[in-house]
């Protein structure tokens, strides 16, 4: 298992790496690398502090939802979960998707929470993400709305984000309103597939019935007591509603850092829209979401592709590099030393 992973990593890199050639190509490595030389390092600096406090909201909005749960952790241990997470994320196929149980078990492992009692904490973070990233996109694209005229491209961006706005709310909730028929039909899916894998995984005991049952339910109770939560709630979506305006800012400083400021409101949108590339079978969504975001702001800030690429590679090399590196001295740890809860 752990060698069809790293293939499976190794894969993902590769076809990234293929985007971004792509990519480049069509932009101009010359260009390109000219404009980001010549990037202000005072502003790169600004970037990478804000890169910190984003990291340092969404981890503690990991430590809200920890809490309602009964799990007690503090705010830097929860900073650097968090990092752990986005070292996960970062490194596997289809973003969060793909790194969530692995930062369950980096939750279990540092605290004295059950795997399925992190699984759910960071699913809920997760989920909890998404409500200002997509409220925020639809403020800034309806005040970009009324200031331009918007192309063809544009139109098609803001109307998936209209979409996504009103459809995943809408199936969050039709998901509660019927969890426990969901969680019956999850635990009958699941059961006999679990008990077939573990015959075949090398020191693993084959789970019983029972046992997978008391995982699975307590998965679902940990997720109502999360949704039974006003104040958690409120505190944790604020904390993500920060780290998201922290990685728009991100996003215009570094347009300013090589001299090509772009609208506010451009960045208010286009960050969210970009985000939605991370669910492409590519490592954190690495090329998937740089291409993303270079085509709509060159589109949106009339700017070339250049330029727009420049000042989305220098973003994204703190989103991405900043986490990804201190998540692996984190995860890097954990593995040889772990952590006493």
């Amino acid at each position: 298992m752990a060698r069809e992973n790293i293939r499976a990593t190794l894969l993902g890199f590769a076809a990234a790496i293929v985007v971004f050639a792509v990519l480049f190509y069509f932009v101009g490595v010359d260009k390109l690398v000219e404009r980001v030389t010549m990037a202000d390092p005072a502003y790169l600096a600004v970037i990478f502090g804000i890169t910190l406090v984003w990291l340092a909201s969404w981890g503690t909005s990991l430590k809200t939802v920890l809490g309602v749960l009964g799990v007690q952790i503090s705010v830097v241990r929860s900073f650097l979960v968090f990092t752990g997470a986005m070292f996960s994320n970062n490194i596997t196929p289809f973003g969060q998707a793909g790194g969530e149980p692995v930062t369950a078990l980096l939750i279990s492992r540092s605290t004295d929470a059950e795997y399925e009692t992190g699984l759910a904490a960071i699913a809920s973070v997760d989920t909890l993400n998404f409500v200002p990233s997509i409220t925020i996109a639809l403020i800034g694209a309806g005040y970009y709305a009324t200031e331009v005229t918007l192309g063809r491209n544009l139109e098609i961006a803001l109307t998936a984000v209209v979409v996504l706005a009103i459809g995943v709310p809408a199936t969050v909730y039709v998901a509660w309103q019927r969890r426990y028929d969901l969680e019956r039909r999850i635990i009958r899916a699941l059961t006999p597939l679990i008990r077939t894998v573990a015959r075949y995984v090398p020191r693993m005991p084959v789970p019983s019935a029972d046992g997978i049952n008391r995982r699975i339910n307590g998965f679902f109770r940990s997720i109502e007591r999360v949704g039974r939560n006003p104040r958690g709630l409120a505190v944790a979506l604020l904390l993500s509603g920060l780290g998201w305006f922290c990685q728009m800012v991100a996003l215009w400083v570094a347009f300013r850092a090589i001299g090509a400021p772009i609208a506010f409101s451009i960045a208010l949108f286009v960050v969210p829209i970009g985000a939605i590339a991370g669910v492409t079978p590519l490592p954190g969504g690495s090329g998937g979401i740089e291409v993303t975001l270079s085509i709509l702001i060159a589109a949106a800030a009339s700017v070339s592709l250049d330029v727009a690429t420049a000042g989305v590679v220098i973003f994204r090399g703190f989103i991405y590099w900043v986490p990804t590196l201190l998540g692996g001295i984190v995860m890097s740890i954990q593995s040889t030393h772990g952590w006493r809860p």
